[in-house]
C-alpha cells in the first residue's frame, strides 16, 4: 500500500520523472527508492538484543578485507560496550560504496544516505557523499583493540601477519592515488605516525616484495611504490578491486 500511495503521487510527474529514472545509475536508483520506502522492523530491527548481537561473526575474508579498509578511512566508532563500522565516500565513488554495503549488509540496520560535508574552506562547494553505518557489535571489538589507543588509529605491531593481498586491495581502494604523469602509485598516509609509515614499509617491501619510498607530506608522509615495482602491486591485488577502482593504479 505505501509503494503504491508513493507511486500514484509520481504519476503527476510524468515524462520529466521517467527520463531522470532513465538518467540514474541502478545504484542511484536503489538510494532514491530506498530512501522513500521504510525498511520493514521485521527485516532490519532498529536495535537488537545482546543475544542477537553476540551471533554476529566476521569469516576470515571480511577479516582480511576490514584490515585493508581500516588503514583506509573506515572509522571504527566505539560505543559503550561495542563497535561500529562507519563508511562514508564522496558521491564520484557512489559504486564503490554500493559494493561495500552489499559485502556489509548484513550487518547493517539501514542502507546507504547522502549526506553533505561541511563547505570547502578554499572554494565554498559542498560536497556530497554516501555513508552507512553497521549495528553496534562485539565481532568487530577485536578490531578496534588491535587499530585505536586512546581513540587515535595506529598500525598495530602486528600488521605483516593481518594484512593480504585482499586487505591491499581495499587499502588502495580508500587511500590510494596513482599519478599518470610519472606512473607512480601513493598512499595517502598522512594520518599516521612516522614510526607507523616506517612499519608499513617493512610489510610492503618484506611481505609482498614492493620497492617503496617514504615521502613527506605536510606534516605527514606518504608511501610511495617505486616504478619498477608498480607491475608486482597490479599482480598482487588486481583480481580483488572493484571496477570502479581500477584507476587507482592507472589502469
Amino acid at each position: 500500500m505505501y509503494i503504491q500511495s508513493i507511486g500514484s503521487g509520481l504519476t503527476s510527474f510524468g515524462d520529466l520523472f521517467n527520463d531522470f529514472l532513465a538518467s540514474c545509475t541502478d545504484g542511484e536508483i536503489y538510494l532514491l527508492f530506498s530512501s522513500l520506502v521504510p525498511t520493514l522492523p521485521a527485516d532490519k530491527p532498529k536495535r537488537l538484543t545482546n543475544l542477537e548481537k553476540s551471533q554476529f561473526i566476521l569469516s576470515d575474508e571480511l577479516k582480511e578485507i576490514l584490515v585493508g579498509l581500516i588503514l583506509g578511512d573506515l572509522n571504527l566508532d566505539k560505543q559503550p560496550t561495542n563497535v561500529r563500522l562507519r563508511f562514508k565516500q564522496g558521491i564520484v565513488n557512489k559504486d564503490y560504496l554500493m559494493h561495500l554495503y552489499e559485502i556489509f549488509s548484513g550487518y547493517c540496520p539501514s542502507g546507504p544516505k547522502f549526506t553533505n560535508a561541511a563547505p570547502d574552506k578554499r572554494t565554498g562547494i559542498v560536497y556530497t557523499g554516501l555513508y552507512f553505518n553497521t549495528y553496534s557489535l562485539p565481532c568487530f571489538n577485536a578490531l578496534y583493540n588491535l587499530f585505536y589507543i586512546g581513540g587515535v588509529k595506529i598500525v598495530p605491531s602486528n600488521i605483516f601477519e593481518l594484512l593480504t593481498p585482499l586487505g591491499l586491495a581495499y587499502f588502495i581502494c580508500d587511500d590510494g592515488s596513482f599519478a599518470k604523469s610519472n606512473n607512480i602509485f601513493k598512499f595517502c598516509t598522512e594520518n599516521f605516525t612516522e614510526s607507523d609509515i616506517d612499519l608499513l614499509i617493512q610489510v610492503l617491501e618484506n611481505k609482498f616484495n614492493l620497492k617503496c619510498r617514504k615521502e613527506k607530506r605536510g606534516k605527514g608522509f606518504r608511501i610511495a611504490i617505486k616504478r619498477s615495482s608498480l607491475g608486482t602491486l597490479r599482480e598482487l591485488v588486481c583480481p580483488h578491486l572493484h571496477s570502479s577502482m581500477l584507476y587507482k593504479l592507472g589502469l
